[in-house]
């Protein structure tokens, strides 16, 4: 292809001064120089590469600076580092180089940078472990991370020009974990659009059809909302406040989260959009405002007290301060308000980055210390981590990521804040870690408790330890914060460690008997294999002779069909490849790989699979090739974790297979509503009905019914004329 180098030249130099105009910090003389400085080395480093759109390579690296800088917030450092993230990794520039020329803290972030993305390129199968140091890293310095959630939102953003089982992988990747570190970093707005971008990939028929949706309701919710300000702001400006009054439609991907656990449609999400009341004010009349700002607006409308959230009185972990409230506004409608003051507002938009802008002239809540003790629990588990599988550590920290928050205080009176469903025996390890390992009971507000009692809100906590008390395995039950939970099973494991030892030394004789490598990749396969949580049971099975020689066989058995079908779809097709399959399965159904080949497979368990569904195949380790419906809920989580293993599928002959589904439907009573029901089910669509189950209470049915179902499209019309009959309410497929 031919590019025209002078107007590419020129566009380069207009997005630079488009980043330089808009940083959310105002730069001095050095600031800017250091800043011109690294977008010199980024255009040198990236002058012959381009992206897959056929772009200049350059303007990824200056998109991800604007985004550092104006929807973060971040200084010059990190805009320096987010110009330079690509240039050790794709380019002749060490990071000796760049510590020369920019000091060792910029080519330290720019180095973990390159760490991350050299991860994300191999295996993917190591995932876990990518996240572990992903969090390792993040405790080191985490504008590392925040420019690693910048590139990876403008890698979502650009996504369109990947090929489509590289846009699944990516998606994925993304919800799976950048999105939850983003949400504890701070960053709704990111974390949300990271969600939104991941469900346009991995389910664009529903990102489609709620976008199409909220934009034919946007006219109606903009004079919803002026209608809402007019009612309010003639009382807030005769009470001089100077508040800026604005609606915002809810994320995509939390309306969908909505249909999907309440059962309902876009229409039944009746707050898929929330209105926010930002006020100006110094730091002595912040917090009084904000209420006298609630007491004007539920003056005007009612309130339901019981989603009332105060967020200002006691700040979020991650420093998010608002007051949430719902009221019946215009029309009778519920709806959300939010109240908060610019600087709030601020550090709702950008997170942690936000907080240092605000260091002097307001008086700090305790937002600085909460993220700083997230960062120093993350650090501790890692530290405590040796006898933690990568995989438990994964979902240990990701736990506390989404997780609400409970505030108890000690006997002094200090605040703690714990995850929602946090016991007395967290609370203790959260304290001291000598303390939790101690702990014997509790007493809460001078009552004496079991250790294993949930903390409720404004709860005083005040321990109980004896030096003869130790852990118990009975503690991981009840624990909830990553902390216990890995003192706790650190103490446990310690006390078998020389059992381990022992087991592990057994298992590499064997191995080395059977001409295997002993390493990390080799004994994830053995525990998936054998059904272990971690590499400490395997080696306990073969300590205490569970496992022995003969199990080993089995293993390397399995471990050829699997290699031989990795290799049928990552190099040139073996013909004669077979392995055992139950003889039931049609292999006319579906097809797998670009070459479309018939190969045995079964169904996952986890979802059911209809023809006509998106669907995609799995090599699992142990049983061949399982079917997964790309809505199935762990299609996320293998995307993200093993995308080598999976492989493209389709239906070949989808018109002569049935299968068996589960519909609810729900509706009001009444006599021949299963008349009707069986009419459309049997009569009109000619499908076979195996049972049906209706319980009638008050008037309202709620009935579960087998069916066999053809395809996609006869479900489809089943649903529309089921939902026809008069009464009926909701129909979904479990």
């Amino acid at each position: 292809m031919s590019y025209d180098l002078e107007q590419e030249n020129k566009e380069i130099l207009a997005r630079y001064k488009d980043l330089i105009s808009n940083t959310y910090r105002t730069l001095d003389e050095e600031n800017n120089k250091l800043i011109r400085k690294a977008f010199d080395i980024a255009l040198d480093a990236h002058k012959d590469q381009r992206r897959k759109t056929g772009e200049p390579y350059i303007y990824h690296p200056i998109a991800v600076a604007k985004i550092v800088a104006t929807e973060i917030g971040l200084g010059a450092t990190s805009i320096a580092c987010a110009l330079l993230h690509d240039v050790i990794e794709d380019s002749d520039y060490s990071y000796e180089d760049l510590k020369k020329i920019f000091g060792e803290r910029i080519a330290g972030i720019v180095n973990g940078l390159t760490k991350i993305s050299i991860m994300n390129h191999q295996n993917i199968s190591v995932q876990s472990e990518n996240y572990r140091k992903l969090l390792l890293t993040l405790s080191e310095d985490f504008r590392v991370i925040l420019i690693k959630i910048a590139d990876r939102l403008h890698n979502m953003r650009t996504l369109q020009s990947m090929a489509p089982d590289k846009q699944k992988k990516i998606a994925s990747e993304t919800v799976y974990i950048y999105a939850p570190l983003a949400h504890r970093l701070g960053l709704y707005n990111i974390k949300s659009e990271l969600e939104d971008l991941s469900l346009k990939y991995n389910n664009p028929e529903v990102f489609n059809e709620i976008t199409q949706k909220l934009e034919l309701a946007k006219e109606s919710r903009e004079r919803y909302i002026e209608e809402f300000k007019k009612e309010v702001s003639e009382r807030l400006n005769e009470e001089g406040l100077n508040v800026t009054i604005k609606g915002r439609a809810k994320a995509i991907s939390s309306i969908y989260r909505k249909m999907l656990k309440q059962g309902v449609s876009f229409e039944e999400v009746f707050d898929n959009y929330a209105i926010r009341i930002i006020y100006k004010s110094d730091a002595k009349n912040e917090k009084f405002l904000a209420w006298k700002i609630y007491s004007i607006v539920t003056d005007v409308y009612h309130s339901n007290p019981s989603r009332m959230r105060d967020w200002i009185t006691q700040p979020r972990s991650t420093g998010y301060e608002s007051l949430h409230l719902t009221v019946l506004g215009p029309d009778k409608k519920w709806i959300e308000v939010q109240i908060r003051s610019d600087r709030m507002d601020d550090i709702a938009e950008k997170g942690v980055a936000a907080h240092y802008k605000y260091k002097e002239g307001y008086k700090q809540t305790n937002d600085d210390r909460n993220f700083e003790n997230w960062v120093t629990e993350i650090r501790d588990v890692l530290e405590q981590q040796q006898n933690l599988s990568t995989s438990e550590l994964l979902d240990n920290i990701k736990l506390n990521l989404y997780s609400k928050e409970v505030f108890v205080f000690t006997p002094k009176g200090e605040i703690k804040i714990l995850p929602t469903g946090a016991t007395a025996l967290d609370f203790a390890f959260s304290v001291h870690s000598d303390l939790g390992m101690k702990c014997l009971g509790a007493k809460i507000n001078g009552k004496l408790v079991p250790i294993s009692y949930v903390l409720q809100n404004g709860d005083q906590v005040d321990i109980l330890s004896s030096q003869n008390q130790k852990p118990k395995f009975d503690w991981l039950d009840f624990v909830v914060t990553s902390k216990a939970k890995s003192k706790i099973k650190g103490y446990l494991n310690s006390e078998k460690n020389s059992l381990v030892d022992e087991g592990k030394e057994i298992l590499q004789r064997k191995l080395r008997h059977a001409k295997i490598n002993f390493n990390d990749e080799e004994i994830n396969k053995l525990q998936k294999f054998f059904n272990l949580k971690t590499s400490q049971e395997l080696f306990l099975k073969f300590q205490t002779n569970e496992l022995d020689a003969s199990s080993l066989r089995k293993y390397i058995e399995s471990k050829n069909v699997f290699n031989n079908l990795l290799s049928r779809f990552r190099k040139s097709p073996a013909k004669n490849l077979h392995y055992v399959e139950p003889k039931e399965i049609n292999l006319d159904m579906i097809v797998f790989g670009k070459d479309e080949e018939k190969l045995n497979y079964s169904y996952a368990k986890c979802c059911t699979v209809i023809p006509g569904d998106k669907i995609f195949g799995f090599i699992t380790i142990s049983e061949g090739i399982k079917v997964h419906s790309d809505n199935c809920p762990n299609a996320i989580n293998l995307r993200a974790q093993y995308d080598y293993r999976v492989i493209p599928a389709k239906w070949m002959n989808e018109e002569s297979f049935k299968n068996r589904i589960k519909i609810e439907i729900e509706g009001l009573d009444r006599m021949g509503m299963i008349n009707d029901i069986t009419t459309v089910i049997s009569g009109a669509m000619g499908m076979d009905m195996k049972s049906m189950s209706i319980e009638s209470n008050d008037g309202v049915f709620v009935g579960n019914i087998n069916l066999e179902v053809k395809n996609r499209s006869q479900l489809d019309e089943t649903f529309k004329k089921l939902k026809d009959i008069d009464g009926v309410s909701k129909v979904v497929r479990i």
